[in-house]
């Protein structure tokens, strides 16, 4: 054999032995995708499903099928397919998100409303506090004890002393036949009283007092001369005015009130008054009279409320307003914040909170509205938490998902 011949024979069987160690080596080893295969399958599985998308973090219906940040710097959050079909309405935010959110929620409980109706009237005086001092006899005024108007008078001070012949008559008829004609005695003891001659002044005669020339002209009560039409020497003749006498330990603040709020109104319900010129103060009251007329110019009925006032700093004329509380129910209804509903005109709903972060809405039915709650009359179940601050956000994302969920089913 010659030389190159054997080299040629050599070459062949390195080439030969080369290309068998390759093809064992590939036929031996495993693949790179069975590995990953196998790793994955190694790896447990996310119980939340696939990332079907991830969601604005704000709550804002905005989405991306990849990983990204908003505006603020923010990641986006994924939506798992687990989650977004165990309740398609519903969603779930973290402990963290619920902090940053500021997430507040309140249990549906029964309260009494009460609306309140502003007004603004004027204080006048009570009608059935007012006394008019009209003798029943003619006579003449000799003496003013109290001979100014505005002046405070108390229950039996002596307004003004008066003679009168018939009275003086009757006295001197009785004073000299009480023991020798009782029944003439007893004629001009009738006479006396018709006259409006005060008991005392009757209870002195028939304790055997002489008569009296004047007679005194009493108050009948506490309160304050509202008006004076005697002066000193005047005759009056029977019937006729002399004094006005008012008392103001209670008044009237007569309110006007609009027409849409009088069925609201009762009689009995609590107002509190307040004035410009009595600065800081407010008054308890109560409504007196709903009157059942209207005024046809201004359409609103003049409410008849009582305030007491002790100290006498209400004067008539004295001009405020009125606060009304008017209950809208006759009794204790369930209620929400008013924050917590979600009202699109047409459908008002609430996002009820079952907790570690899981919410849903709920359809609703509103009633009566009153001191920033409403009351809910269909939907809803006394105890149950309802989302009162960020509901919007939450809201947001809820439709989000049911409309993503809707969206993708076949």
């Amino acid at each position: 054999m010659s030389r190159a011949t054997a080299l040629s024979l050599a070459a062949l069987m390195l080439a030969l032995g080369a290309g068998g160690g390759y093809a064992y080596a590939r036929l031996n080893a495993p693949s790179a995708g069975s590995g990953a295969v196998a790793a994955a399958a190694a790896e447990p599985a996310d119980p939340r499903g696939k990332i079907l998308y991830y969601r604005n973090p704000m709550g804002l219906p905005d989405t991306s099928p990849l990983p990204k940040k908003d505006n603020m710097g923010m990641d986006y959050i994924p939506v798992y397919e687990n989650e977004a079909a165990a309740d398609p309405g519903g969603v779930s935010v973290s402990a963290a998100k619920l902090q940053k959110l500021g997430v507040k929620s309140e249990a549906a409980a029964m309260r009494s409303l009460a609306r309140e109706i502003r007004a603004v009237g004027t204080v006048e005086t009570d009608e059935r506090r007012v006394s008019v001092i009209a003798p029943r006899f003619e006579g003449y005024v000799e003496a003013l004890p109290v001979n100014e108007t505005g002046r405070a008078v108390k229950r039996g001070e002596v307004l003004a002393r008066v003679y009168s012949p018939a009275v003086a008559l009757a006295e001197q008829e009785y004073a000299l036949s009480r023991a020798a004609d009782p029944e003439l005695a007893a004629g001009a003891l009738a006479r006396l009283a018709n006259w409006g001659v005060p008991a005392g002044e009757i209870a002195r005669l028939k304790a055997g007092g002489k008569p009296s020339r004047t007679l005194a002209v009493t108050a009948p009560g506490d309160g304050v001369i509202l008006e004076k039409r005697v002066v000193e020497g005047m005759r009056f003749m029977p019937g006729e005015a002399l004094y006005r006498v008012v008392d103001l330990s209670t008044v009237w603040l007569i309110a006007e009130v609009f027409e849409q709020d009088l069925r609201r109104i009762a009689v009995g319900d609590p107002a509190t008054a307040s004035f410009a010129a009595l600065p800081g103060r407010s008054f308890a009251g109560k409504v007196a009279f709903v009157p059942p007329t209207l005024a046809a110019d201004t359409r609103t009925a003049r409410v008849r409320i009582e305030l007491p006032n002790p100290d006498g700093v209400l004067r008539p004329a004295l001009y405020g307003s009125v606060t009304l509380a008017a209950p809208v129910a006759a009794e204790a209804v369930l209620t929400v914040p008013e924050s917590a509903v979600l009202d699109t005109g047409a459908r008002q709903t609430v996002l009820i909170d079952a907790g570690e972060g899981r919410f849903s809405p709920r359809a609703v039915r509103l009633g009566a509205r009153a001191d920033g709650f409403v009351e809910i009359t269909e939907g809803l179940a006394e105890g149950e938490a309802v989302v009162t601050r960020a509901n919007f956000l939450i809201d947001a994302e809820s439709n989000l998902r049911a409309a993503l969920s809707a969206f993708e089913t076949p």
